[in-house]
């Protein structure tokens, strides 16, 4: 039964094969980078970084359930990884948090606790993925110059606009910036070329790259220094790449402060696994449903891999995701399959891939980055109204400005009020009739939020007003302060004289149905 189970998980389709290789491909350039670029920001060894992405592509792949999800080493992650290893002292001691947070997720998975992720609106869904979208290209873009970030902002004391702009202009290797430039045509135009199209994009992209590096060195367009190219370990030996893994440290077990980093990893790494399961879920052409629980387990058996040799924690991962679902993936072979690649970079070429400039891979990201937030999308939520825009927008904002969490959270609490703002407008429907009689019919879900402006419109009815229909027929749930409200109105109205007539309303068990009502039928 269990290697039946296991057959299934790892099953490939060999029809989906022609679409699911070159999309892995294209995942693999994109996560090349990145798992580089979050080991080194998080302050562990680049090859945690890479053994991350391997382990993301191939066990996460391979039991989770989700199509197009990709899973590795996650940025959003990196602020408190870093915190985390300088608090526990020791990276074996942080290992061991990783391990445990991984049981922890396994746990949640059991637990069935993935419905999690479908309570966040869409707008903040698609908020998240127009911000990742715009951070990817900002972060990109001096990479894109050849420049570092700092070079971007450097400005001498006094110098003034002038001088900024000066240091900017030569800060910027040119080599760089053409080859890029060249790049970002290619992703463009290559897709539209009949013929030549069969093969990926992003393929030719780090082919030019790698040509043109060779052709500008010993010229003025020469990328110089290595900080311009890919930089992964070189091992001569299999002792060498054994050497390489780190193990956690389980004497530091019953340390507390591990136990809080680990649950702080648990529920962030968590949190935005299932925000980007629902968000690639999205982007998926063929609509299907990721299941949350099984990626959870997916997930939690990751975390421990990783923990046990020497990675860093690991997410589902929007940005490899949607370049996964915008080359055309069809299943999670594809992620499987871009794991592979990682390992055999790793072991088979690393000085090969050394060789692509950063700055080609930079024009991946940010064809990426502008797939994810191009201009179209906004004109698309501005035309489903404010209530859907507004949220977007701050979310977007959020995120750009703070982080993916922080950012996803104000764009809840943005999106929760226009909830419960349609919420208090549409409780009730009121209406005069020409013979003097308000009708209120109260909505499908009435709940405590109503129970103000229902108060407000009854104790507001116009002097004319000598009958009020309360018509409860529509309601699957009221709440008993809006039924207490219902009564108190009631009793108030039949002491006036005026005509009550409630229909379908609920006062402790007692229907009243289209009767008039009297004090004595009140309980």
């Amino acid at each position: 039964m269990l290697g039946t189970r296991m057959s299934a998980f790892l099953k490939l389709s060999k029809r989906d094969l022609k679409f699911d290789f070159p999309a892995s491909i294209v995942v693999f350039l994109v996560a090349l980078p990145l798992c580089l670029g979050i080991a080194m920001a998080s302050g562990a060894p680049l090859f945690a970084g890479i053994l991350t992405g391997v382990i993301g592509g191939i066990v996460v792949a391979s039991l989770s359930g989700s199509p197009l999800s990709v899973s590795g080493p996650a940025a959003g992650l990196t602020t408190i990884v870093a915190a985390s290893i300088m608090k526990l002292g020791a990276y074996e001691t942080f290992l061991l948090a990783v391990v445990l947070a991984g049981v922890m997720q396994l746990i949640l998975g059991f637990i069935k606790a993935g419905m999690i992720g479908n309570y966040f609106p869409s707008s903040v869904i698609i908020g998240m993925l127009a911000a990742i979208g715009i951070t990817i290209i900002l972060k990109q873009i001096p990479i894109a110059f050849g420049m570092t970030e700092a070079h971007a902002f450097e400005m001498d004391n006094g110098g003034g606009i002038s001088a900024f702009t000066d240091t900017i202009i030569n800060s910027v290797n040119w080599g760089a910036t053409i080859i890029c430039f060249l790049s970002l045509a290619i992703l463009i135009f290559w897709p539209s070329i009949k013929g030549l199209n069969k093969v990926p994009a992003p393929l030719v992209v780090v082919l030019l790259g790698v040509g043109l590096g060779f052709a500008f060195q010993g010229t003025s367009l020469s990328l110089g220094t290595s900080s311009h190219y890919v930089s992964i370990p070189v091992v001569s030996s299999f002792n060498e790449f054994l050497g390489l893994f780190i193990f956690p440290d389980f004497t530091q077990i019953v340390n507390k402060e591990v136990w809080i980093v680990a649950a702080t990893i648990a529920i962030v790494a968590s949190l935005e696994t299932l925000l980007s399961i629902e968000a690639v879920d999205k982007l998926d052409p063929f609509k299907r449903n990721s299941p949350t629980n099984r990626e959870l387990l997916a997930q939690g058996a990751g975390n421990i891999s990783s923990g046990l040799l020497g990675g860093l924690p690991l997410t589902s991962v929007i940005v490899r995701s949607s370049a996964n679902a915008n080359s055309g993936g069809r299943t999670r072979q594809s992620a499987i399959l871009h794991g592979i690649w990682l390992l055999l970079a790793l072991l088979a070429i690393p000085a090969l891939i050394n060789y692509i400039p950063l700055a080609c891979l930079a024009a991946i990201l940010l064809h990426t980055g502008y797939k994810l937030a191009k201009p179209a999308l906004f004109k698309q939520m501005f035309r489903k109204g404010l209530d859907q825009f507004i949220p977007f927008t701050i979310t977007v904002a959020a995120i750009v400005i703070t982080d993916l969490l922080t950012g996803v959270g104000v764009g809840i609490v943005v999106a929760t009020f226009y909830i419960l703002r349609a919420n208090l407008q549409n409780a009730y429907k009121f209406e005069i009739k020409e013979d003097q009689t308000a009708i209120l019919t109260l909505a499908e879900e009435v709940s405590f939020l109503n129970k103000a402006p229902i108060q407000q419109k009854l104790y507001s009815l116009p002097k004319s007003v000598d009958k009020v229909v309360i018509n409860g027929g529509n309601s699957k749930f009221i709440d008993k302060d809006v039924l207490e409200v219902l009564k108190d109105f009631e009793q108030n109205a039949l002491s006036k004289g005026l005509e009550i007539e409630l229909q379908d309303v609920t006062y402790k068990r007692k229907v009243v149905r289209s009767k008039k009502s009297n004090l004595q039928k009140v309980v």
